[in-house]
């Protein structure tokens, strides 16, 4: 709880996943997101699905997705930033009793309308457990403050165990708010080699693509409950899913035999095929990653 008495969730990874220097830590968000490939469209985010390990290694995959939410600064005005519970058993879905989670930018508002309403719904809980030590959530916020700025409010989420339709019934409830859109934080294969687990990211990423979220399993992504009920929810409205971007450690010099797999999309109204918004090669996207001033 801070002096005014404001309750609010301190940051768990500062220093660790990101810098905890503010200076250094807007500086390195700003630099990723100008090395992100440009938008090919002007089309309004619904949901982006970004990863969440240290910026050192998925940084620049993250950037791809919230370069397009930055074209939307000022249309935003709230973001629902939903993560699987890496740490805390959990059914269903929990959502913290703050005011606020702090970052070493500042704090980012917890939208207490936005809590009211979901706390209503079936499968969700207050609870501050499941976000005191998740850094999946927290991953975000750095993006969402430079892309967004730090007055715009946002719902944490922790997806433990949950059905997707259960999933896809919070997200269309809190989405149909106008300036509303959907985070999904989430990694794709873990500790694989990099052959295979490239193999595996990208049957993973044709999957979200096809917005088939049965074809998932849970060693294909550490948020696989939220992606699948996000995926729930695109198939219910009709949302088209590109995919901007596929990465891996190893792309950022971790080691090659055990890597982390991750993945960058944008979930959007509108008609026509799924498609990729970078070069349609997983070489390319290796390129790519490997010149990135990543941390």
């Amino acid at each position: 709880m801070r002096g005014d008495g404001v309750r609010v969730r301190p940051a768990a990874v500062a220093g660790r996943f990101y810098p905890g220097d503010p200076d250094a830590l807007a500086a390195l968000v700003d630099a990723l997101l100008a090395k992100a490939p440009p938008s090919e469209h002007h089309r309004r985010p619904a949901a982006l699905v970004a990863p969440h390990a240290g910026f050192r290694f998925s940084g620049p995959v993250a950037a791809a997705a919230y370069a397009h939410l930055a074209l939307w600064r000022g249309d935003v005005t709230r973001v629902i930033v939903l993560g699987p519970a890496h740490f805390t058993p959990l059914h269903g879905m929990a959502l913290p009793s703050v005011e606020a989670f702090d970052t070493p930018l500042g704090p980012i508002p917890v939208d207490a309308d936005a809590r009211g309403v979901a706390a209503g719904l079936s499968g969700v809980v207050i609870d501050d457990e499941p976000h005191a030590s998740e850094h999946a959530i927290e991953t975000q916020l750095p993006f969402l403050i430079r892309t967004l700025g730090s007055a715009v409010p946002v719902l944490p989420v922790v997806v433990g165990d949950t059905p997707p339709p259960v999933v896809a019934t919070l997200l269309s409830t809190l989405l149909d708010a106008p300036g509303t859109v959907a985070v999904v934080s989430t990694d794709l294969s873990h500790y694989l080699d990099r052959a295979t687990a490239r193999d595996r990211d990208m049957a993973t990423a044709a999957a979200v693509l096809a917005r088939d979220g049965d074809a998932l399993h849970p060693a294909d992504a550490c948020g696989f409950h939220p992606l699948r009920g996000l995926l729930r929810h695109a198939v219910d409205r009709d949302f088209v899913v590109e995919l901007l971007g596929l990465a891996t450690s190893a792309d950022a010099g971790g080691d090659p035999r055990r890597v982390v797999g991750y993945g960058a999309f944008l979930l959007h109204e509108g008609t026509g095929e799924p498609t990729v918004g970078f070069q349609n090669s997983a070489t390319a996207s290796h390129q790519r990653s490997q010149a990135a001033d990543s941390y």
